[in-house]
């Protein structure tokens, strides 16, 4: 007769058992319909009344996103335009218009030098008074809160002077660009020796997400939900390729152990878990119908149009209509609609123009045509302001679309004083699935370079830079120069570069059929 085992060894086994089964689904790959803990702007099927009313403030702060998912179903109406105030009513266009962290009111004549182009800056800027950063607090040092909401200062660094820029006579504009993602290890070095002011998120730990259908196809714009058992939570869609880099620390700085991962589209759901350190993808398998047959495409030019902006302005509005040609002919024959967000500066004329999505490109390039470079002052502008706008008031269409947006700046954004914080715009910009391209033009310091490749990087897209024949003189004509921090680029025409990039991103898209 076998001996009956003992309780102890019962408990002892099924301990081990339950220890195997964890570590099992911390490796899973394969879908696992039904599992998953949807936080997300629609309610959880499991939690009618989520986020319940017994749950902690800070809890449900966490967990619920701060944007609405992409809901529109088209883009075929006229253009709808809506602007917010840079200035209140009566203000005088003199008004004091201040710097970064008090600094003095720009006169007139300053600021018209700034937008004169062929004008020496080293003169300008010498006589310009530098206002001084506020000294750093660590968040050990300052309350929670405060300490999420102030900008990292690594270590402070002075606000930006104000320059003249020169800008070329001629109409070419070309351009480089560089792929953080694709070069993650330079670009870790690049955040480690530019010591500059900046919303911090941590993205040095960073994993793959990969989304397939049964035939290994990708599946793009499939919605994404990482969530730790503390409640934290970030939101994600796939891109064309049917990927997502996923960044633990920039959304749970505490470092949880496993982090459920939750995928779902068109009605079919699927869960894995990602373990911290691991080196694999997480990938996952998704019973997603066939691709469409036709790509949809919004794309929308986000525009600081200060005094300095005029020459990159002018080349966008004579090459939209042969940027929106080539992209028509390309293999998945896009349906494009088209938007437009410009921005200033508070105490300007506007602080924030925004342009609804359209489809008649005829129409778009009206409102286009008639935005004109003025205004600026200081060297910030609203950025952070018109990257919120792009975000949140757009009518970006719902699954399936591809979302691009092309940024166009040679200014940082304001640091300085309330209002929308870039870094959570920029995290939310990904879990709306929209990817944005930063374009750094000519004039555009390390502060402007660091945030511009921050944003890009962490939305999927790429840093796309001004060239010229002589790096640190913009009026030297095109060329393959750059005073920015970057290296093993080509250079292309700024227009051929916005059709390589919105071509690059459709051609990953599978094919309907």
């Amino acid at each position: 007769m076998i001996p009956r085992p003992s309780r102890l060894f019962q408990r002892s086994l099924a301990a081990l058992l339950c220890t195997q089964l964890l570590l099992s689904a911390c490796s899973a790959t394969e879908s696992a319909p039904g599992l998953a803990h949807w936080s997300s702007p629609a309610p959880r099927p499991d939690l009618p009344n989520f986020p319940s009313p017994q749950w902690p403030a800070q809890v449900v702060a966490r967990t619920v996103p701060n944007f609405q998912a992409p809901s529109a179903t088209h883009c075929a109406r006229p253009v709808q335009t809506s602007e917010t105030p840079g200035r209140a009513a009566g203000q005088r266009d003199e008004a004091a218009i201040t710097g970064g962290y008090g600094a003095a009111p720009l006169a007139r004549e300053e600021r018209a030098r700034r937008m004169s182009p062929g004008v020496a800056s080293a003169d300008a800027a010498a006589a310009t008074p530098t206002p001084t950063s506020p000294p750093a607090r660590s968040a050990k040092e300052a309350p929670a809160a405060e300490a999420e909401s102030a900008p990292r200062f690594a270590p402070p660094a002075p606000t930006p002077q104000f320059r003249p820029r020169p800008r070329p006579a001629q109409e070419i504009v070309t351009a480089g660009m560089v792929d953080d993602n694709a070069d993650f290890a330079a670009y870790l070095q690049f955040r480690q020796r530019t010591q500059v002011a900046h919303r911090e998120r941590e993205v040095s730990e960073r994993y793959l997400l990969q989304v397939r259908n049964w035939r290994g196809d990708p599946v793009p714009d499939a919605e994404v939900a990482v969530q730790a058992a503390s409640g934290a939570a970030m939101w994600a869609r796939t891109d064309a390729a049917g990927r997502a880099w996923l960044h633990p620390q920039a959304f749970d700085p505490s470092g949880s152990a496993i982090y459920e991962v939750a995928v779902r589209k068109s009605g079919q759901q699927g869960t894995a878990f990602l373990r911290r350190g691991q080196k694999s993808a997480v990938d996952l398998v998704l019973n997603e119908a066939a691709a469409p047959q036709r790509a949809r495409l919004d794309l929308v030019f986000l525009i600081d149009a200060t005094g300095s902006m005029g020459d990159e302005i002018g080349k966008l509005k004579a090459s939209l209509r042969s940027i929106a040609n080539e992209v028509a002919r390309l293999p998945s024959r896009p349906d494009t609609c088209f938007g437009l967000v410009a921005y200033r500066d508070r105490g300007d004329e506007f602080m924030v123009r925004l342009h609804d999505f359209t489809n008649d490109l005829g129409a778009f390039q009206f409102v286009l045509d008639a935005l004109q470079a003025d205004a600026g002052g200081d060297y910030p502008e609203a950025m952070s302001e018109a990257l919120h706008e792009a975000v949140h008031r757009l009518s970006w269409r719902g699954t399936g679309a591809t979302r691009l947006v092309v940024l166009l700046a040679d200014a940082p954004p304001h640091l300085d004083y309330g209002g929308p914080r870039y870094d959570e715009d920029m995290i939310a910009a990904l879990g709306k699935g929209i990817k944005l391209f930063s374009v750094g033009a000519s004039g555009l310091d390390k502060q402007g370079e660091y945030i511009q490749r921050q944003i890009a990087q962490y939305t999927g897209g790429r840093f796309v830079f001004l060239t010229y024949r002589e790096a640190g003189h913009p009026a030297s004509g095109p060329g393959r120069e750059t005073t920015h921090d970057v290296n093993n680029y080509s250079v292309q025409t700024l227009d051929r570069l916005i059709v390589r990039l919105v071509s690059e991103e459709l051609a990953k898209l599978p094919r309907g059929g």
